[in-house]
């Protein structure tokens, strides 16, 4: 029950939406995930490695979280929301680490042994991120959401891209690596704005002045008598 505990204690200290105890233990899914998972891996530590599997699957069934019963995790781990997180076999988890919605933390398939990453404590895991393969993030490390991650972070990094990439360790920047997303509306329009040069262009080589007022109706009549 230490364990719980502290895990209780994390959701307390880190999710501003939760106003007491009693609300986490009855409505919050990725503490039940956590609860399912102290079960499951003591029953798979004494041999009964089938009932822990049961008992995992049941707790995927019921939070949508699936936590290995051999995966390895400290006090104080934080799964916020929790739904579509996985968590493989031999994964190592410190502790008072985050782990927010869509997290996976898995291998490659060209591993054999040891083949999920280990997290160190204090780190967070942003949404919807992938950390795959038997490598280690360092302690106090963020990663991004949506990064997908392939190797080594070193401590009091920052990593975010495809593939991820450190963007900064301890506050201090160390790669320029450009987060702006795409606007293809404003992309479309530079390309509009490309072409309409363009024809400005052709249209100054055969002697017309594109910004010239068209003729009026007066002089149209004229030309034509």
């Amino acid at each position: 029950m230490g364990k719980l505990s502290k895990d209780l204690n994390a959701v307390m200290q880190r999710d501003p939406a939760a106003r007491n105890k009693l609300e986490v233990i009855l409505t919050y899914s990725g503490f039940h995930a956590i609860v399912y998972y102290r079960f499951a891996h003591f029953l798979y530590r004494h041999r009964l490695k089938f009932l822990a599997r049961i008992v995992s699957q049941i707790g995927r069934f019921f939070t949508g979280v699936e936590i290995h019963p051999a995966a390895k995790i400290g006090h104080g781990i934080f799964i916020d929301h929790g739904h579509g997180v996985v968590i493989g076999e031999t994964t190592v988890i410190g502790n008072n680490v985050t782990i927010y919605q869509g997290v996976t933390l898995g291998g490659t398939g060209k591993d054999k042994g040891k083949r999920h990453p280990t997290i160190e404590d204090d780190v967070m895991i942003s949404a919807g991120a992938k950390v795959l393969g038997p490598f280690t993030v360092g302690r106090s490390a963020k990663i991004g959401a949506g990064s997908v991650v392939l190797k080594e972070v070193p401590p009091h990094a920052t990593v975010v891209g495809v593939p991820g990439k450190v963007v900064r360790i301890g506050g201090e920047r160390v790669n320029d690596f450009d987060q702006t997303l795409p606007d293809p509306i404003w992309d479309e329009i530079n390309k509009l704005n490309a072409r309409i040069d363009q024809l400005v262009g052709l249209l100054a080589a055969h002697g017309l002045k594109p910004d010239a007022a068209p003729p009026s109706e007066s002089e149209t009549e004229t030309d034509t008598i």
